[in-house]
């Protein structure tokens, strides 16, 4: 069950990233809507974070937890953002999520 909890936890990473990144492209109250988001969604993450780290050993859950938002965040860079997709990107994230696939499946 934590895992599912960490799961989530950096899914709502990547929302608390993503909102930092639409406020930037805004102003006045829907800026002020985006930062609301940032702080909802950072809360909801360290919340969910703190109660898988109560089971999970608090190194492999922190890494999969920031490589979950690292990778979603880049993801929605890419797609949302318009931000570069180059080879160099797509290997080293390819290199991260398979270094969060090792991390869980090596922790007991």
């Amino acid at each position: 069950m934590n895992w599912i909890l960490l799961i989530i936890a950096g899914l709502f990473e990547v929302a608390f990233a993503s909102c930092l990144g639409k406020a930037k492209e805004t102003n006045g109250n829907e800026m002020y809507w985006w930062y609301a988001g940032f702080l909802i969604s950072l809360t909801i993450s360290m919340v969910l974070l703190v109660k898988a780290t109560q089971t999970l050993p608090i190194g492999t859950a922190y890494a999969v937890w920031t490589g979950i938002g690292a990778v979603g965040t880049v993801l929605v860079g890419i797609f949302v953002f318009k931000e570069p997709a180059t080879f160099w990107r797509i290997f080293f994230i390819t290199t991260l999520i398979g270094s969060i696939i090792g991390l869980k499946s090596m922790s007991h």
